[in-house]
């Protein structure tokens, strides 16, 4: 069986540093078919020669780890489309391309459409399409953000539905393919010693962290229409959200586990207006200094970054507590939090335990049980209070570590298998889409009207200053993950 991948937004930053690197890696494992085929659709003025020769310069940058013969071959049987990817004739004449030649699609060989696209062309492409003659089988493959309110979601959804059947839609999330994301579900429902304390009788409070030191001059364009809110709590920390509250799934096929996070997105407590300026944070970096990895470098602020408007007062940094109103998580507060230009890279899901009903040591060393789930490296580790070396009744935290071996493919690698399988389990399905924004449009709508502050932080830091009334945020163990 053959893949043919119809890549919209073939020239994209995406496709080069993403896509087909994961399309290098199937095709150098072998999975999950005999052969990948690349056909890209783009405005750029080029032909099948000059598309290989992109193709292939893209490889060498970002998949140096793939052998240069797979490469090779990728780029070497890749074709290209050139036009409007909202033009029904342009696509059409994709779909043909897939259809002819040494590796043509017969039968049961896949075809997808991934649309590695601004998210305003989602709804055009989707109607393009659905003027086409689709063959059996195809998939199409949309990229987050999946709408930009409530509303516009709806609105894909339903002409999506005229085009595919929903269980042929991949609504992706790169963030669930993750290794130690998916490690959750295993140890959550494969270990009889965690699950039993997975609750508000055990649990204190739960936080998705995706802290980032790169800052957001790269991405202006796309970034100052969306913001920190937008680009990544609607989709991948609220997807994480699900993964860690969801109750026990019957069993872990795509519609089992869907029906259990759809289950707790609706239990989320919507956020009143009154309530925005107290549960949630908004903040934009101005100039700094951020230190990366043996290395520092000055970033100027974010308003006087190209193409960005500083009268939209879109926000680098968000911060919003939620809480799930059902019997397992009422009263614990989940807080997402994302940022750029923020002093470190913390990328990681923290359980906090209840302390012990009754403390007999009186050492203020001990410290609450903490299970840390780091993304990217991947890796776990348990807080745990034990007898110290000298005074054997005093107390010292120890963590236990376990370091999670290089994922293979990556996560794209594993998106784009998961969806040549036919496989929705990395995807968020329709309704998902649409309670993620249920949730946050009441924030999108409170900050707009600037009903909560706008607050600096220096790029650099640990991001913006709590109000003077405000509880400090507790910060990580040194050993922690991400010191």
């Amino acid at each position: 069986m053959t893949a043919n991948i119809i890549v919209l937004g073939a020239t994209g930053d995406l496709t080069s540093r993403y896509l087909l690197p994961g399309l290098a890696q199937l095709r150098e494992l072998g999975r999950p078919v005999d052969g990948l085929r690349l056909i890209g659709v783009a405005r750029d003025e080029l032909d099948d020669r000059g598309f290989r020769q992109r193709v292939g310069a893209s490889l060498r940058a970002h998949a140096a780890d793939v052998a240069s013969r797979v490469r090779g071959e990728l780029a070497d049987t890749a074709s290209y489309v050139h036009g409007d990817v909202t033009d029904p004739e342009v696509l059409a004449a994709a779909l043909r391309t897939a259809r002819t030649g040494e590796h043509a699609s017969h039968g049961d060989d896949a075809v997808v459409v991934y649309l590695a696209l601004p998210h305003g062309l989602f709804e055009p492409v989707a109607v393009a399409l659905g003027r086409c003659d689709l063959p059996a089988g195809v998939r199409v493959v949309v990229e987050k953000p999946f709408g930009e309110d409530l509303a516009s979601a709806r609105r894909l959804n339903t002409v999506l539905r005229q085009v595919l059947p929903d269980d042929r839609v991949f609504r992706v999330d790169h963030f669930l393919a993750k290794q130690t994301v998916l490690n959750l579900l295993g140890l959550r429902f494969a270990n009889r010693v965690l699950e039993p304390l997975w609750s508000n009788t055990h649990i204190a409070g739960v936080d998705i962290v995706f802290d980032e030191t790169i800052d957001a001059q790269g991405r202006a364009s796309y970034y100052d229409h969306a913001g920190a809110l937008r680009d990544m709590v609607q989709n991948h920390l609220l997807q994480l959200l699900t993964l860690v509250a969801m109750e026990p799934p019957l069993t872990v096929d795509p519609a089992d586990l869907a029906v259990r996070k759809l289950d707790v997105l609706r239990a989320v407590r919507p956020i009143r207006d009154a309530d925005v300026d107290r549960c949630t944070v908004r903040g934009r970096y101005t100039a700094g200094t951020v230190a990366g990895r043996g290395d520092e470098r000055e970033v100027a602020s974010y308003v006087h970054g190209p193409g960005v408007d500083p009268a939209r007062g879109t926000e680098t940094y968000a911060e919003l507590t939620v809480h799930i109103d059902n019997w397992r998580w009422s009263g614990v507060p989940f807080r997402l939090r994302t940022g750029k230009a923020l002093a470190r890279d913390r990328r990681e899901i923290v359980i906090r335990f209840t302390d012990v009903p009754h403390a007999i040591f009186h050492d203020r060393d001990s410290q609450c049980n903490e299970l840390r789930l780091q993304l990217d490296p991947d890796r776990m580790a348990l807080r745990l209070n034990v007898n110290g070396i000298g005074d054997p009744f005093d107390l010292e935290p120890v963590e236990l570590v376990t370091e999670l071996a290089r994922q293979a493919p990556s996560p794209y690698g594993q998106l784009l298998l998961a969806i040549i399988d036919g496989d929705t389990r990395l995807s968020a399905q329709a309704a998902e889409a649409e309670e993620s924004w249920r949730i946050i449009e009441p924030v999108v709508d409170a900050w707009a009207a600037g009903r909560s502050p706008l607050r600096d932080y220096p790029a650099g830091s640990g991001g913006p200053a709590p109000e003077p009334d405000a509880e400090p945020e507790p910060e990580p163990d040194a050993a922690g993950p991400g010191r």
